[in-house]
């Protein structure tokens, strides 16, 4: 028995002409959405209050929105459809009811923490606040942390499947997936995070 891996799906260009393709694609839509968005409308990215929380006026749709793309990551797609093959159709159903239970509890206390501090921009404010600067940078480590951790595994496992699909580089795939998400990011701001996601 051979214990060489299968050759991969797709050509290895495929591989490069979709994560810089697809990069570039979303990248020139959100550019020019920002671009629309500060000569028509009030909100102009340059300003910081817009920049950073997209001027306090997205609606609770594209909120929504953003919470199921930003929780659908690698890991939960494995894990419901490995779920799904063991238990069937109730396997993702109560995966998915599982993490309904943090969002639920999220918008509770997000809602309690916006009638109690109106003007915070960021949960590290009101920890700052609240408990004084030790505790700010207690949460301030494990929050930077936890998004390293987060966006390397999406990153790497993004680049694996990539990897795994055209025989692309894996290193030329880490470094080109996160390319395209940094242009909008650095041009348009949270909205233009919201919007893509």
């Amino acid at each position: 028995m051979s214990s060489s891996s299968p050759p991969p799906v797709l050509p290895q260009g495929a591989g490069y002409g979709v994560v810089i393709g697809i990069g570039l694609f979303f990248s020139v839509l959100m550019l020019m959405l920002t671009f629309l968005q500060s000569r028509y409308t009030v909100y102009s990215p340059s300003q910081s209050e817009e920049f950073s929380s997209a001027s306090r006026s997205v609606k609770p749709g594209l909120i929504a929105a953003g919470i199921v793309s930003a929780w659908t990551w690698a890991a939960t797609l494995l894990q419901s459809s490995a779920v799904a093959y063991r238990y069937g159709i109730s396997g993702p159903w109560w995966y998915g009811a599982g993490a309904m239970v943090q969002v639920l509890l999220f918008a509770q206390i997000a809602a309690k923490l916006k009638l109690n501090a109106p003007n915070a921009h960021t949960w590290l404010e009101i920890v700052g606040q609240r408990w004084g600067t030790l505790a700010h940078g207690v949460f301030l480590f494990f929050g930077l942390s936890t998004n390293i951790i987060v966006s390397s595994m999406l990153v790497l496992g993004g680049s694996a499947t990539v990897t795994d699909l055209t025989g692309m580089s894996t290193i030329a795939a880490i470094f080109l997936i996160p390319l395209g998400v940094s242009i909008y990011v650095i041009a348009g701001g949270m909205r233009a995070t919201l919007l893509c996601d």
